[in-house]
């Protein structure tokens, strides 16, 4: 997601920009990803610092890029540009795909922490994917009222969902008071193995997707080639910091059994220590921050194949539009898919489907996140982007990130991505051929 033009005099300071980046960033997945790491144990720090480590390098690539190219179309137009539009389609459809799966885990991360307060929810993993899909839909419908309809609920959900981060911070600091070092589980240096840091890391980049949309168009912002750059890098590090201080936290601090077993691990986590309500608080707050993620995501989700569309890069279907401006038919679509990803966390193995949906989006969103910094040496090679030691080690950085993330993902659902991916290839070709009908009727 990225800011409009402002017709406005430029007046998003560093503050404002920074404060757009963690908010673009924080969504469900911090809430959700504690039961999914508790195997991993002290591995689960290391994989942060891989992820933190190779999203900083993202973060850079990206906000050079808007920097000195603020006016080609955000990621995928750079890329188009670099490469040509093939891997611009190809990137922007897996990004498409990344973000239904996105949504059906948010879906089911929302559903499970009202779990808490609603236990039939938990028990019975047929009603909490029925549960899922409804909420979907409901946003859904609220999407296809248009933009501004579906834009008005983001401010205030944006606020909850950072009170959880606060209590949780608060009690890991009471316990380490209380307890000492006691309290943490024993560092073992022989169980941090690189197998461990790289599968945490896949797991763990899924918190941090979204800081492709901390390149904001320079127009938004005063003086952006000093702004962007800082904003970007503050705001990365600032979420990558919290979340890794919040899942580290629930991995060190509490019996793994418990918290595996989890549905709404950062209430159970409070709730000892703060009471029972407390903790029925934080679930109120990760469950409404879950369907304001969701708000959200369901319109970049819809808006991407709409584009591509826009672009002659899909049928103009995919393009349509209502009267107030929703992509009605991107929209449909869209949801169809993220409920089949949903629905099929109906089987009895819960827990590993939801990781394998986790895994799903994340590797797909890996094809932006190999060739954008690909796209950015080319670039640079070209002339059309400043060569500089930094981006040049940002770039080969984030490319070497995105490959060990692809084999922590696990080759089943890189697979799954590449075939989802691969699945929009013959359209493009389709409508390749047809501009190449049309441009040699007009000749």
């Amino acid at each position: 997601m990225t800011l409009p033009p402002t017709p406005a005099k430029h007046n998003l300071g560093l503050l404002g920009a920074t404060c757009l980046v963690i908010g673009n960033i924080i969504g469900v997945g911090v809430f959700m990803l504690p039961p999914s790491l508790a195997p991993f144990g002290w591995n689960t720090i290391s994989g942060w610092l891989l992820t933190l480590s190779g999203s900083l390098c993202l973060a850079w690539v990206f906000a050079v890029q808007a920097r000195q190219l603020p006016h080609v179309g955000g990621a995928t137009g750079i890329l188009g540009v670099a490469l040509g539009p093939g891997p611009a389609f190809v990137t922007a459809w897996g990004y498409w795909i990344s973000a239904a799966a996105a949504n059906a885990a948010i879906a089911l991360g929302g559903v499970n922490y009202l779990g808490r307060l609603v236990p039939s929810l938990s028990s019975s993993p047929t009603l909490t994917a029925a549960t899922a899909c409804g909420v979907l839909w409901l946003l859904t419908a609220l999407n296809s009222r248009g933009l501004r309809v579906a834009g008005a609920t983001q401010v205030v959900t944006t606020a909850i969902k950072l009170l959880p981060f606060a209590m949780v911070i608060l009690v890991a600091l009471l316990l380490l008071f209380t307890s000492g070092v006691s309290a943490i589980a024993p560092f073992d240096r022989s169980a941090i193995t690189l197998a461990g840091t790289v599968g945490a890391s896949a797991l763990t980049l899924y918190s941090m997707l979204g800081l492709e949309c901390a390149a904001m168009p320079a127009e938004a912002v005063k003086d952006p080639e000093r702004i962007v750059p800082r904003a970007t890098m503050l705001g990365t590090t600032l979420s990558g910091v919290l979340s890794l201080a919040v899942t580290g936290a629930l991995v060190l601090l509490m019996p793994q059994a418990q918290l595996a077993a989890s549905a709404a691990p950062l209430a159970d986590f409070v709730s000892p220590t703060l009471g029972s309500s407390l903790g029925v608080l934080i679930t109120v707050c990760v469950a409404v921050g879950a369907f304001g993620a969701l708000n959200g995501w369901v319109l970049v989700v819809a808006e991407v194949p709409a584009a591509l569309a826009e672009h002659g890069m899909l049928p103009a279907w995919w393009g349509v539009r209502n009267a107030r401006g929703a992509a009605t038919n991107s929209v449909l679509v869209s949801g169809v898919l993220a409920s089949v990803l949903i629905m099929l966390n109906a089987s009895p193995r819960l827990a590993d489907m939801y990781e394998f949906v986790l895994l799903l989006s994340t590797s797909t969103a890996l094809v932006l996140y190999l060739l954008a910094p690909i796209g950015a040496l080319v670039l640079a090679r070209r002339g059309a982007l400043r060569t500089t030691p930094a981006l040049v080690i940002a770039a080969v950085g984030s490319v070497a990130f995105a490959l060990s993330a692809f084999v922590g993902a696990g080759l089943a659902a890189v697979l799954w991505g590449l075939a989802l991916t691969a699945a929009g290839i013959p359209l493009y070709l389709l409508m390749a051929q047809r501009r190449a009908r049309s441009s040699r009727a007009a000749a």
